[in-house]
């Protein structure tokens, strides 16, 4: 069995994702298995797919609205496929052999909203994270909500469940990351708490923030340097700056 952490029970069953970013980015994806792709004639022909790819209905645009949830933005597409197949935590120590590889881990503690993960994914990818890590118990699934905010990243950016997130933090520090957690309460700013080479940075939910354990697992605590006439940002936005902050320290 490969070391790292699989979760307590593998998503099941198919999803449906819908916009034009989410369902091309998951048709480009090797993992993704498809199952079935409804569309208008033009958002189909759009793509140019080839006709033995997977099972292809056309449809109108009322009939597409009533398959997602109320006002989402199908943009004449939506494609039913499976779960993307589990990933391990080993699997991005692997991606990063060298200890001065400067792709930082982001490990995200009980941020359930499905648009805020899908809007740290995006970030994730436009600032060459190495991936994210949640807990499989507090954590959304993937569903077509989450894709649609992540545009695109939800089938590039490797995103690993973990069942226990203080073990998966020690496996960090054992394989040389620097553990840092944002919280408002810390000293030091985020500049300062980093150091150069294998970095993870570790935020938590807006308002209950990270828990006890998960800040008693981080090397050190930092914030963002922000006005203090706004409490906190958003988890998304804090990402954001957070990884932004990683990509431009110094080697």
């Amino acid at each position: 069995m490969r070391k790292g952490h699989r979760p307590s029970a593998a998503q099941s069953g198919r999803i449906r994702l819908w916009g034009r970013h989410a369902v091309t980015a998951a048709l480009a994806n090797p993992e993704r298995t498809l199952r079935k792709l409804w569309g208008t004639h033009d958002a189909i022909a759009s793509l140019g797919l080839s006709p033995s790819m997977l099972t292809i209905q056309y449809a109108e645009v009322a009939d597409l609205g009533r398959m997602v949830p109320s006002d989402a933005p199908h943009q004449g597409l939506v494609l039913e496929c499976d779960p993307l197949p589990d990933r391990w935590l080993d699997e991005l120590f692997e991606m990063a052999p060298d200890a001065g590889d400067k792709r930082p881990i982001l490990v995200l503690d009980q941020v359930t909203d499905p648009h805020n993960v899908g809007a740290v994914l995006r970030s994730a990818v436009a600032f060459d994270a190495l991936g994210i890590v949640t807990q499989d118990r507090h954590s959304p699934p993937e569903s077509g909500a989450l894709a649609r905010s992540a545009s695109g990243a939800l089938e590039i950016m490797p995103w690993i469940r973990v069942v226990n997130l203080a073990r998966a933090l020690e496996e960090m520090a054992e394989a040389g990351y620097w553990r840092v957690g944002l919280t408002g309460h810390a000293k030091l700013l985020l500049p300062d708490a980093m150091a150069p080479g294998k970095l993870a940075l570790v935020l938590g939910a807006e308002g209950e923030g990270m828990r006890q354990n998960t800040e008693a697992h981080c090397d050190a605590l930092a914030k963002l340097p922000i006005s203090p006439r706004m409490e906190s940002l958003n988890i998304s936005n804090a990402a954001a700056i957070a990884l932004y902050a990683a990509a431009t320290r110094a080697a």
